[in-house]
């Protein structure tokens, strides 16, 4: 089904994104949460079977289809797309299992900078200047979180880092496939793709032979299979729900709206993090942090403006009566 304009522009993106928000917000707390106690690679398997069951019993009903609405043409691309999510979450929770909420959020929204870069690499689209320096100014922003070369830096935060070029990668495909294919099935082939990948790691790792580094990171990938209780057990089956519907939501967000009307409220992600870290973690950034933090969060805002700018040219000369 093809979208009017009158669609995309309606509030709709925006709320769906939102929930996203929460949802992906949620599952960072619950993962840095759980990170002292289990490995990474588990809570991933888990996560998937609850998220899978999520998909197939609420999901599928609620959005009026059957099981005949998973199958796909683009299975290929699916399966990159997996990879490149189940890339860009190793990195991230890796990360969080070490660092600041906060600080891990705001590098990885770099993201929105290098999904401008990759769309003029791979799509053949024009920045212009005013979109290079938000570019320029977001890398600085990240360079003040991470201050290499100093006391304060932590080999952990390039992990956040190389995370944003797997989602990146993702929002890319994801430009080139949703069109065709439905927001249920898109959540449902990232999950499949998680289960194959955190099922074969746990089979490699889950007797703990190579736990042998003292690094909050490399124990939360390597530690050994651990069973988990009731109530840990309970914070993984909300972990999998919130993540099946915070990539169901998203894709909703971003089919139902223009990418520039969606993108800014995906930054409410980052006022989320700084709350959840404070009151959970007991986390607060300093100054410097704090200065990356706005750069980067400036950087992206204008990224997104300048789109909206770009489409709106683009619509009005696409539209605009041509002289005979």
């Amino acid at each position: 089904m093809s979208l009017t304009d009158q669609d995309r522009a309606t509030p709709i993106g925006a709320l769906w994104a939102l929930v996203a928000v929460v949802c992906f917000s949620t599952n960072d707390v619950l993962v840095k949460f759980l990170s002292g106690g289990y490995p990474l690679y588990q809570l991933i398997f888990f996560r998937t079977i609850f998220g899978i069951s999520f998909i197939l019993a609420i999901l599928v009903p609620m959005t009026g289809g059957s099981l005949s609405m998973l199958k796909t043409r683009r299975l290929g691309t699916h399966i990159i797309r997996g990879g490149c999510v189940v890339f860009a979450n190793f990195c991230f929770f890796l990360g969080l299992a070490a660092m600041p909420l906060a600080s891990a959020v705001a590098i990885f929204f770099i993201s929105p900078l290098l999904i401008s870069v990759f769309s003029v690499i791979f799509l053949g689209e024009t920045v212009g200047p005013r979109r290079w320096s938000a570019i320029a100014a977001g890398l600085l922003g990240v360079l003040i979180v991470l201050r290499p070369g100093t006391e304060a830096f932590q080999a952990a935060a390039l992990l956040p880092l190389v995370a944003a070029f797997g989602y990146a990668t993702l929002h890319i495909l994801t430009r080139a496939i949703g069109g065709t294919e439905n927001a249920t099935a898109m959540a449902f082939y990232i999950q499949a793709t998680f289960f194959v990948f955190a099922g074969t790691a746990g089979l490699f790792l889950g007797d703990g032979r190579f736990e042998v580094f003292d690094h909050p990171s490399m124990e939360f990938l390597l530690r050994a299979w651990v069973w988990p209780g009731g109530f840990d057990l309970a914070l993984i089956a909300l972990l999998g729900i919130t993540s099946a519907l915070g990539g169901f939501t998203i894709s909703q967000a971003y089919r139902r709206s223009e990418a520039a009307y969606v993108a800014p409220f995906e930054y409410a992600a980052m006022p989320l993090a700084v709350f959840w870290g404070l009151t959970i973690f007991g986390e607060w950034p300093d100054l410097w942090a704090w200065v990356g933090i706005a750069l980067i969060m400036a950087s992206g805002l204008v990224l997104v403006w300048r789109e909206a700018v770009a489409h709106r040219r683009t619509i009005r000369a696409a539209t605009r009566p041509k002289r005979l």
